[in-house]
């Protein structure tokens, strides 16, 4: 603590500090939102014909504006910590690369299926299909690297491998919840199925990150599990258990209540799983602060110089407020149920 202290007490110290949250509060608006529409994607190869168009309905005033959250993020990387951002994009070459081809394929297919003749909408579907997954599992992947430091041995790979296919899930258990909320009859039933399925993902995921995440270092360890830190800490994952089980109760009564006519609760399963991405991302922070790249760099280390910094932070100031009022905007417009789209 005696070194953040001193950063904090230089001249401009807590820039870098406001950077970090910046960035921070930009991946996790990317996660939550972007993860939504990426788990609508993934979920279009599991849904019949007929649902494909409400399924696209229901992210099509969004997703485009959710990346803008990834942009902001990297951007943020790029310009106030230029050596993390050329150290972590340099070990996580290949999975970026991935993810752009990823990016690009949906956006290339949300376009051109709406324009397609019926002959060739089924090809531009599967490829936004594609294009999610390998772009869910893509960043899942580059979380798995992050956290184990970009370790290259065989047991930090399997460990990446397994945290993509969990992201993969969250985004699922995102864009069932959105689906619920956004849905009606069939296809909202169906949402519910794909919820549970994902839930054990999700939370497999959880489970990974948590128990690595304090054999990565000596003192994410004893952060967490020394005292007094140990009792403090505990509401944490309790709380993230006691969303989970909120989650899979209103997963469970769903059906029945929908059967009835009534949609009440069908908000429950996305405000949960926020809440779930919302404690994980909090203790993913908390573990690793103040490192960037874990026991390598730190973020005063890789921060740009203190005058650099005061004119981002200039721009950063208009932007974010821009950002945030269209992205409120856009949600209040386009709020309530999606039907097929018509063109």
């Amino acid at each position: 603590m005696n070194e953040i202290e001193a950063a904090l007490a230089a001249p401009g110290g807590w820039l870098p500090l406001a950077f970090l949250a910046i960035m921070g509060l930009a991946m996790l608006a990317y996660v939550v939102l972007d993860g939504y529409d990426l788990g609508v994607g993934t979920l279009l190869g599991a849904a019949g014909d007929r649902d494909k168009d409400t399924m696209v309905a229901s992210i099509g005033p969004f997703w485009d504006a959710n990346e803008t959250w990834l942009v902001l993020g990297v951007g943020i990387l790029l310009v106030a910590f230029p050596p993390a951002h050329g150290l972590i994009l340099g070990a996580l070459y290949l999975p970026v690369a991935l993810m752009l081809v990823g990016l690009t394929l949906r956006g290339v297919a949300f376009d051109f299926r709406t324009k397609a003749g019926a002959d060739r909408k089924a090809l531009w579907n599967r490829a936004f299909n594609a294009g999610s997954v390998l772009t869910s599992l893509a960043q899942g992947y580059m979380l798995g690297q992050w956290v184990t430091g970009f370790r290259s041995d065989g047991w930090a790979t399997l460990f990446s491998a397994l945290i993509a296919v969990c992201l993969l899930g969250t985004y699922m258990l995102l864009g069932a919840g959105w689906l619920i909320m956004k849905t009606q009859g069939s296809l909202q039933l169906a949402a519910v199925r794909w919820g549970q399925v994902s839930l054990g993902l999700t939370a497999a995921g959880v489970a990974a990150i948590s128990a690595a995440t304090p054999l990565v270092s000596p003192a994410i360890f004893e952060r967490w599990f020394s005292l007094p830190y140990v009792v403090l800490l505990a509401p944490l994952p309790l709380a993230t258990l006691l969303l989970f089980f909120i989650v899979d109760r209103s997963l469970r009564r769903l059906p029945t209540r929908l059967a009835q006519g009534s949609a009440y609760g069908d908000w429950v399963p996305f405000a949960g799983a926020v809440g779930i991405v919302m404690l994980s991302f909090y203790g993913l922070a908390y573990s690793l602060f103040p490192w960037l790249v874990v026991d390598r760099l730190t973020v005063w280390q890789a921060a740009s110089g203190t005058e650099s910094l005061w004119i981002i932070f200039v721009g950063a100031c208009v932007v974010l407020p821009v950002i945030v009022g269209y992205t409120v905007f856009s949600y209040l417009v386009f709020r309530g149920k999606a039907t097929a789209l018509e063109y």
